[in-house]
């Protein structure tokens, strides 16, 4: 039940992405795939390896998803941008 909850809450934070230009590599979709991994890995990884065995999960392995799945947003931001500027620079000088 906590990975569901992990998933869930990567999906809520991926839908804040349409607030912001779409720079993401891979787009929205990458976006996606990166909010549900980054929500995933921290959930599983924090605050110790693994997968909670109480049910139904609390509000802290909630909590514990919402670090991974920003950072995961930040990189594929960043890493769009960046590409994006590259591609725009290199169109520049043809």
């Amino acid at each position: 039940m906590s990975v569901f909850v992990w998933v869930m809450m990567g999906i809520a934070i991926w839908h804040a992405c349409i607030l912001v230009p779409d720079r993401f590599y891979g787009g929205i979709i990458g976006a996606f795939v990166a909010a549900v991994a980054g929500a995933f890995a921290s959930g599983y990884l924090l605050p110790s390896p693994g997968i909670p065995l109480h049910n139904p999960p609390g509000l802290a392995e909630a909590l514990w998803a919402i670090p991974g799945s920003l950072m995961a947003l930040a990189v594929t931001y960043a890493h769009g941008a960046r590409r994006e500027d590259a591609v725009r620079r290199a169109s520049r000088r043809s």
